[in-house]
């Protein structure tokens, strides 16, 4: 039989690991499931300059790395897999992984969300060197720059207006002839002479030079209605088409809102199933930034050690 946990933490990054620092420190020895990529999006992430503590900046890898040597100095057990599903409708909570199932008390799920991609091979290229999924974190590192957006809702010309305070001009481009975003957000970006837009386009190629260092230098896009290509000089392109959280292994066994984050109480980081808490990008779809995520990993840790202790006492 396998032993009971007082708290399983599923996936890592800066909310898992902020939480397993938090347990681990009160004395709760949790036991922490990495997920297939251990530290989250940071990992992929090369300059970190907004994440207070460093005013030099870090390399996201190398921020992720101080993260995990801080859990596991304070006795946090680290295995390296991916819960496949749970079962949170019995007592202890199971996690079933390829590496075996994993029993509970408590659970928080800090598996985060992903940035949704074009899925064109350059982009993986250049992806951290030009290509960025996320204007707050890197739009600083575009200063005097021309940089393009890639979306037509609201998250695209929030991104849009925010680059336009540090770049030269901003260019959205969308694959439909009329955007998706609100009437307001709209018109605030229309009227913004830094902004212009190009409809009907979708970005085919994104060019570059590798070496010395990669640098994106254009994008090559395609009319959708003539299918003719062009090329257009850029610095940097920003895609801005949504985030997917990671919970797909949740479905039917926790509440989840209509755009499958984790619901869980204003205020807190509990979900619809006491003893299950969340936190970081799987259960925020507004700020979805690693202060934030760490915050609200300390907040899940000190819910999950009161709920143990209430029960203790119940």
């Amino acid at each position: 039989m396998p032993s009971i946990h007082d708290v399983v933490i599923i996936g890592s990054g800066p909310a898992g690991y902020t939480a397993a620092i938090y347990a681990a420190r009160a004395n709760l020895q949790p036991l922490m499931i990495v997920g297939p990529q251990p530290g989250g999006q940071l990992t992929i992430t090369t300059e970190v300059e907004n994440y207070p503590g460093f005013p030099q900046g870090i390399n996201g890898p190398e921020l992720m790395q101080h993260f995990r040597d801080q859990a596991a100095r304070f006795g946090t057990e680290i295995v390296e897999a991916t819960v496949e599903s749970v079962d949170f409708a019995k007592r202890p909570f199971v996690m079933r992984t390829e590496a075996g199932e994993f029993l509970a008390r408590t659970v928080i799920v800090s598996t985060g969300a992903s940035a949704r991609l074009l899925g064109i091979p350059s982009e993986q290229e250049f992806f951290g060197f030009g290509v960025s999924a996320c204007a707050t974190c890197d739009g600083f590192f575009f200063k005097g720059k021309r940089v393009m957006v890639v979306g037509g809702g609201d998250t695209a010309l929030e991104e849009a207006n925010f680059l336009a305070r540090f770049c030269t001009e901003v260019v959205v481009v969308h694959r439909r002839d009329q955007m998706r975003a609100s009437k307001i957000m709209q018109e605030r970006s229309q009227q913004n002479p830094k902004i212009r837009f190009l409809l009907n386009a979708t970005v085919e190629e994104v060019l570059g030079e590798t070496a010395p260092r990669h640098v994106v230098t254009a994008v090559k896009l395609r009319d959708t209605k003539t299918g003719a290509l062009s090329e257009h000089p850029i610095d940097g392109i920003f895609v801005a088409i949504g985030h997917q959280p990671n919970t797909a292994f949740l479905k039917g066994s926790l509440p989840l809102d209509a755009k499958e984050y984790v619901v869980v109480v204003p205020g807190s980081t509990r979900t619809g199933i006491p003893g299950v808490f969340a936190a970081g990008d799987v259960a925020d779809s507004v700020y979805r930034q690693a202060v934030t995520a760490a915050g609200s990993g300390c907040q899940a840790a000190i819910d999950a050690e009161r709920w143990l202790e209430a029960q203790a006492h119940g």
